[in-house]
């Protein structure tokens, strides 16, 4: 099949790379359509094992430069796993990650990896919101996306009603406990807003809110950074 760059209205997306591509043969197996492999990666001990994971899910695996060369936006893409998009949902009785409006590719990649190193492996996404099956996306987080639970929703007000019993904690600049103080209740949501405006003062009025202590001399830390830090902090209360 000749397949065509990605378009966030089709049912099925990519994962570029070697890594990712394991990491989709692995996670979400029975999601793969076809695997493509560049001849030039034939080297590559990565591409020995997509080929026994492909064989043993009697997976369609063909080396295809040009197709291959023509989806991929990067140089040296020895592999593309073709998967269909799928909708997880959130369990409701894990913790949460939340993030309004997200709309950095390479920042949320980068999150979702990060969420994994510290156990947490449930994502709610507030529209507006970056697209997840974004190939940018799943590079950047080289392939962990494909352990993740995620769900959009339409409002923070929308994902609250539908998980009550969470103890909610909006990461605000001035959140009126200091994260080294924060008691971490379980199931919790840590709540993050965008890259450009964080979260608006409303939020105080939802749970406990927490600020990172920083030194003045900057505004506000990268959201990926931000992020990192809350989880880690929960991570190890």
């Amino acid at each position: 099949m000749r397949w065509k760059k990605y378009d966030k209205d089709a049912p099925h997306a990519y994962a570029f790379g070697v890594f990712p591509t394991l990491e989709l043969l692995r996670y979400q197996t029975r999601r793969v359509v076809e695997v493509l492999l560049h001849s030039q990666g034939e080297r590559n001990e990565g591409i020995d094992k997509i080929n026994a994971l492909c064989e043993h899910a009697r997976i369609p695996c063909t080396v295809d430069d040009k197709q291959v060369e023509r989806l991929s936006p990067k140089e040296n893409t020895y592999a593309i796993g073709v998967f269909q998009k799928y909708y997880p949902h959130l369990d409701p009785d894990a913790n949460h990650l939340v993030l309004i409006n997200p709309g950095d590719m390479g920042n949320l990649g980068t999150i979702i990896r990060t969420m994994l190193g510290f156990g947490v492996s449930h994502l709610a996404l507030i529209r507006p919101a970056v697209d997840i099956f974004d190939p940018r996306v799943m590079r950047a987080s080289m392939g962990a996306a494909f352990q993740l639970a995620f769900q959009y929703f339409e409002s923070f007000d929308a994902y609250h009603a539908a998980f009550v019993p969470h103890h909610v904690y909006p990461f605000m600049t001035d959140g009126a406990v200091s994260l080294p103080e924060a008691n971490f209740q379980p199931p919790f949501a840590l709540v993050f807003g965008s890259e450009s405006s964080g979260l608006p003062p409303a939020y105080h009025t939802y749970g406990t809110s927490v600020r990172i202590p920083q030194r003045p001399a900057i505004d506000s830390l990268n959201l990926s950074v931000a992020v990192g830090i809350a989880l880690y902090a929960a991570a190890n209360p």
